[in-house]
């Protein structure tokens, strides 16, 4: 080998070791992607469109994928696939509504999730909407926490001190751009935290 070739192969080597360990993230493989079950339960179509904030801002996170359904359309697969579940639910008589209820119920009934903590570690959040300002949203939104933490969940806020949500009475009619707001950015925070959690910080 001659002089020449070897400081050749030892240049090469050289390059080759800076572009390794100044490469930037993007420059690494695809990063695992989240995925983001966001379900709800409407009738006046109030915590549908709040569904499509909390979706929406989920979305704005690099890698992040969002299946958006009614509780009733939910299937087991839909839940075990999910990195984090958001759950959206109008206020009845100061509690999540039925249809709600019945799908967490189903966890255990007919899912069967609950026995093998199936959705343990995942991320899980909520939202809800209510007539009035003290109509119970707080309550429905911690209803929808004792459910998750019972499945070891990780429980995430955001959009507000416990999630997000609308006041949707007569004084305040439909959903206005704060709450909205407050929506996409509860979708946010699940997205970047479920992140953080399937993948490791980078902090």
């Amino acid at each position: 080998m001659t002089r020449r070739v070897a400081l050749k192969r030892v240049g090469m080597l050289a390059v080759a070791t800076t572009l390794a360990l100044y490469a930037s993230p993007g420059d690494a493989a695809d990063p695992a992607p989240i995925n983001v079950l966001v379900t709800y339960h409407s009738v006046t179509g109030n915590t549908e469109k709040m569904a499509q904030g909390v979706a929406d801002g989920a979305k704005t996170v690099a890698g992040t994928t969002v299946v958006l359904k009614r509780v009733g359309e939910v299937a087991a697969n839909d839940l075990i696939s999910s990195d984090a579940l958001i759950v959206g639910s109008p206020v009845y008589f100061a509690n999540m509504s039925g249809e709600v209820k019945t799908f967490f119920d189903n966890w255990s009934l007919k899912f069967d999730l609950f026995r093998d903590r199936k959705m343990r570690n995942k991320v899980g959040a909520a939202f809800a909407t209510g007539l009035a300002v003290s109509a119970g949203k707080e309550f429905t939104i911690l209803g929808i926490f004792a459910a998750m933490l019972n499945n070891q969940m990780i429980i995430v806020s955001g959009g507000g001190g416990f999630g997000a949500s609308a006041t949707t009475g007569p004084e305040s009619p439909g959903i206005d751009e704060k709450e909205l707001a407050a929506a996409r950015d509860l979708g946010k925070r699940v997205a970047e935290v479920a992140a953080v959690v399937k993948r490791g910080s980078t902090k």
